[in-house]
């Protein structure tokens, strides 16, 4: 069964059988997109998911700037009336989102963050001013924005032919502004539920591989434990078994990897996804 939902825009999948075996919160990157297939798939093997634009709708900034993490509960209370295990699933700056959350709420049991970072980052597109800059957090709670790291402007791409690279950028702002970097760091260590982290190597959008090592080092620092699947040849987007192939980004941008590459980083993670939800 799938529920169409108005505001924000988005669907509610749920499985054939009742009750759901776990319910999931499915958030996209900085496409924007509503991971209908996704979704579905999850529908598919027991678990009640939903997935909703929580930037570029209406009342919404249009960009990732100061997006308020308040965003997210409606959709996390409406998950923990379908199942007592709630677990977030996301991809990128979705996966950014998803580890603050998990860091906050109990009711989240497990998440999933697929090419995560460790640390908060500026802005990604305008904000509700129609405006870039000045750069600010990409997120706020309860009005307050988030520590983050800035992007050092005396980056430059070193791309003369293609969609641009971005993961020097991200790895010369680390650089740039340590201590901005130690302050916006997520306190991954407040998550006691069940994480799994998925970096490729070839990640060209940030260093996915390097923030998921990061990520797991804090919390095994804190006696939690962490499971890491990387793969070399993968880049910044994977799919699973089942799903379509992803449409094409909206503002091109080099991902790394390649196709034949993220599908079967995809088929390897998946397995270990339905463990995550307890769907296996």
């Amino acid at each position: 069964m799938e529920h169409v939902l108005a505001d924000p825009p988005g669907v509610l999948a749920l499985p054939a059988t009742s009750p759901a075996r776990c319910a999931v919160l499915v958030l996209a990157g900085s496409s924007g997109r509503i991971e209908t297939d996704r979704v579905r798939l999850l529908a598919r093997h027991g678990a009640a998911a939903l997935s909703f634009r929580w930037f570029g709708a209406p009342d919404q900034p249009p960009g990732i700037c100061e997006v308020a993490l308040e965003t997210f509960e409606p959709a996390l209370d409406r998950l923990a009336s379908l199942s007592g295990e709630v677990a977030v699933l996301g991809m990128s700056k979705g996966a950014e989102a998803a580890l603050l959350l998990a860091g906050k709420d109990p009711r989240i049991t497990a998440v999933a963050a697929l090419s995560p970072t460790s640390v908060v980052w500026a802005n990604v597109g305008p904000g509700s001013d129609g405006r870039e800059r000045p750069q600010r957090s990409s997120w706020t709670e309860r009005g307050n924005p988030l520590p983050f790291v800035p992007y050092d402007d005396e980056w430059q791409s070193d791309s003369t032919t293609g969609p641009p690279a971005f993961r020097r950028r991200y790895e010369q702002s680390l650089r740039s502004f340590p201590a901005r970097a130690e302050e916006a760091a997520i306190a991954v260590e407040r998550i006691g539920g069940r994480v799994l982290l998925t970096a490729g190597g070839d990640d060209q959008v940030w260093p996915a591989d390097w923030f998921a090592d990061r990520i797991a080092a804090r919390r095994a620092a804190h006696g939690r434990t962490t499971e890491v699947l990387t793969d070399s040849a993968a880049g910044h987007r994977i799919s699973f078994p089942g799903e379509a192939e992803l449409p094409a980004a909206s503002r091109p941008i080099a991902h790394g990897g390649s196709r034949q590459a993220d599908a079967a980083f995809g088929s390897r993670v998946w397995p270990a996804l339905l463990d995550l939800l307890r769907l296996g």
